[in-house]
């Protein structure tokens, strides 16, 4: 098993081969569609994630006086960020993508050109991926909802995800895709 902390390097992404298995600590960033709208049109990313990871996900969150607390936090299907992502990776520089599903050929080609990886995580763990958030540092652009704010997040070992997608364009689910065309 491997364990990355934020920001992550180039050197830390080329290391990593579509099947491992890792966990993560450091500062994380969720974005959904909404976010990933909103920062290709302004230009603008609310925060610093050059190096960093973002989460296609929309935590269920509770406010406890005057701050948050996040209740449970899964991913979200990634393949609706599709037709945004290459730009955003490309953009913001992003070097980790936390989500469900895949993402297609475009993304793919995207993460290869940028030194970025697709992680996967299994959904319907939103408890347990809960426990790793150890802190929020920091919601913005509330305005979209709770669930597509980008909320930054300090994780401890969150995982285990799996490189789906690396960064020399290698992907799980094309593979199981290939085996599945050859058995059809």
């Amino acid at each position: 098993m491997i364990t990355l902390k934020t920001p992550l390097s180039e050197s830390d992404i080329e290391g990593l081969n579509a099947g491992d298995i890792i966990h993560v600590s450091g500062l994380i960033c969720t974005a959904r569609d909404k976010a990933h709208q909103k920062a290709l049109k302004e230009d603008v990313f609310p925060v610093k994630i050059e190096g960093g990871i973002i989460f296609h996900s929309g935590p269920v969150v509770e406010r406890e006086n005057d701050s948050w607390r996040i209740i449970a936090i899964g991913p979200t299907t990634s393949s609706r960020m599709n037709v945004l992502e290459p730009e955003f990776i490309e953009r913001f520089k992003v070097r980790a993508i936390i989500g469900k599903g895949g993402m297609n050929e475009e993304v793919r080609d995207s993460l290869k050109k940028n030194k970025a990886v697709y992680l996967s995580m299994t959904g319907g763990c939103a408890a347990s991926a809960a426990e790793k958030i150890k802190e929020i540092t920091g919601v913005y652009w509330l305005e979209l909802g709770i669930p597509e704010a980008v909320w930054v997040l300090r994780v401890e070992h969150l995982g285990p995800l799996i490189v789906s997608i690396d960064s020399k364009g290698n992907s799980l689910y094309e593979k199981v895709a290939e085996r599945v065309r050859r058995n059809l």
